[in-house]
């Protein structure tokens, strides 16, 4: 049962550390989409930004 129960204890542990090797944490990253863009503006897919519209 000691086995066990330091098994679990381990893996509880280290789960967080897994979690951020895979990309848990998105400090500073934007996802946003063009339904999220002010009026305007314009969804910019090559730098994932939302730029305002230019008349010509």
């Amino acid at each position: 049962m000691k086995i066990k129960t330091t098994a679990a204890v381990i893996a509880l542990m280290l789960s967080p550390t897994f979690a951020l090797a895979e990309g848990g944490c998105s400090h500073g990253k934007q996802n946003i989409s063009a339904s999220a863009c002010a009026e305007g503006t314009m969804y910019d897919a090559a730098t994932g930004t939302c730029k305002p519209l230019t008349s010509s």
